[in-house]
């Protein structure tokens, strides 16, 4: 069935409580690529749990989350058609390495490109500590639903994307990634079989199954924790960016950055941006030490 403007802006998605464990931020480094040179210690704070671990602030679009709740046919959607566009990050305290989270969706907006044109919708996460209530991050993403332009619903207003500087970038990072790296992540609550079976991708019209773009999310959130916030977590504050193409497991992603937070990233391999329009906000040192 079709949705109007008014069912899916009223759509409940379910609150998700998760309770978070050390062996769960483990895996979530290791699986957005943290460990890959064994001689970066700095790396193993999020990976060895003989440390004082610290967890991965990108960790926070994993948290909690509803799953694929476009799938449920109460909503409407043409979930075999959906992508994922932009994603935006907003980090307010440091993630726990573990305790008990709980995570509220809900859809805070509808934009109708019209008849075979397809929708925008754009939906907010927040990831609170359960105990205390305090506010951990916000996530809010962008989905372009291919199929289902032509409701009724507003042409806008539409998120301006961020525009990238002129120059060339001050910093250029190549970040591995390993053949086998989606089945690692989807460990993380994302089974998406598009991610796993080579047929489900050949039907999407991949060759190969694809790597998660929250992955790419996090290998591309990696490169900068390490070039503008020197691996110290409590100084990520802010992250927006677009998802331009596919990154296919085992291929290189090439990050590059600006000095103002500015980024982008590439895969050389076959010269495609799969990731533009980038901004990352970090503290400086201090201030980090202090939250």
């Amino acid at each position: 069935m079709a949705f109007t403007y008014d069912s899916l802006m009223g759509h409940r998605i379910p609150e998700v409580r998760q309770r978070l464990t050390a062996r769960d931020s483990v895996l979530y480094a290791l699986s957005v690529g943290f460990g890959q040179d064994p001689l970066d210690t700095s790396q193993l704070d999020f990976v060895d749990g003989h440390r004082e671990l610290k967890a991965v602030p990108t960790m926070s679009v994993v948290l909690a989350h509803p799953g694929f709740w476009m799938a449920d046919p109460a909503t409407g959607i043409d979930a075999v058609r959906v992508v994922h566009g932009e994603q935006r990050i907003a980090m307010h305290r440091p993630l726990p390495i573990e305790g008990e989270v709980i995570g509220t969706t809900r859809i805070t907006g509808l934009v109708d490109k019209g008849e075979g044109r397809g929708a925008l919708m754009y939906s907010e996460k927040e990831v609170r500590d359960a105990g205390s209530g305090t506010l951990l991050a916000t996530t809010r993403s962008t989905t372009f639903l291919r199929g289902d332009g032509g409701f009724g619903g507003p042409s806008g207003p539409v998120a301006e994307l961020h525009a990238l500087p002129g120059t060339p970038p001050d910093s250029v990072v190549e970040m591995p990634t390993r053949p086998e790296q989606a089945l690692y992540y989807r460990l993380n609550g994302d089974d998406n079989p598009l991610h796993a079976d080579p047929d489900v991708a050949a039907r999407a019209g991949f060759p190969r199954p694809i790597l998660h773009g929250l992955c790419t999310l996090g290998i591309v959130g990696h490169a900068l924790l390490r070039t503008l916030g020197d691996y110290e977590s409590g100084r990520f504050r802010e992250l927006a960016m677009r998802f331009s193409a596919p990154v296919y497991p085992g291929e290189t992603v090439r990050v590059e950055i600006w000095r103002d937070g500015s980024f982008r990233a590439l895969v050389p391999e076959r010269d495609v941006v799969v990731i533009n329009n980038g901004r990352a906000v970090f503290a400086a040192p201090e201030e980090g030490a202090a939250r």
